[in-house]
Formats: C-alpha cells, sequence, structure tokens
C-alpha cells in the first residue's frame, strides 16, 4: 500500500452461466477490451469455476455510470440476460485500503 492511497470504486460481479459458449467467450475479450478504455478504468481480475466472479476496478461513481451506459456494453448486457446468465448479481464498493503479500 503506498502512503498516498486514493479510495477507489469495485464493482462485483458474481454470475452462474448457462451451458454452451453462445458467443460468450468473444464478447467477453471485447468488453475486458472496451473497459480498458475507458475513463476512470484502473483494473479487472476474473476467475471462473461453477460461479464466476468478475471485479472492476474505478476511479469513481461516475466511470462506473458510464461504463454501464457504454453502447457495446448495454448490448452484452442484453445477451448475458438472454443467453448467457443463468444467475447474476452486481456489488458495488468503495476499497478504502487494500494491502499485498508476495515473494
Amino acid at each position: 500500500m503506498t502512503s498516498n492511497f486514493e479510495p477507489y470504486y469495485a464493482v462485483i460481479f458474481t454470475s452462474k452461466r448457462t451451458e454452451g459458449d453462445n458467443g460468450y467467450a468473444e464478447m467477453s475479450q471485447l468488453m475486458n477490451s472496451l473497459a480498458k478504455k475507458q475513463k476512470g478504468f484502473i483494473g479487472v481480475d476474473s476467475a471462473r469455476n461453477n460461479i464466476g466472479i468478475t471485479v472492476s476496478y474505478w476511479k469513481n461513481l461516475e466511470a462506473i455510470k458510464n461504463w454501464k451506459q457504454q453502447t457495446d456494453h448495454l448490448m452484452a448486457q442484453k445477451k448475458g440476460r438472454t443467453d448467457w446468465y443463468s444467475w447474476y448479481n452486481v456489488k458495488i464498493c468503495k476499497v478504502e485500503r487494500e494491502y499485498e503479500f508476495g515473494h
């Protein structure tokens, strides 16, 4: 953790996938690429097994709002509800501090 740490926001997207790809992998790559170009984007972590968890990090709530309303992202959200997810949950959290360990 740096001494000049500024709080930021995390969007936690937890999901259960439907069977088959149905274009999911391609859209996932596109969304990651587009998110990285958005003003206020910081980074993303993702893991999938029986459920998927993707956490994207943003400088502020306005950046999150703008990403949610981005045209291609709106299309992906719609396809997610109709084709890719049987369930999902979204949480938006403020990150007040962080730390890590590594060798």
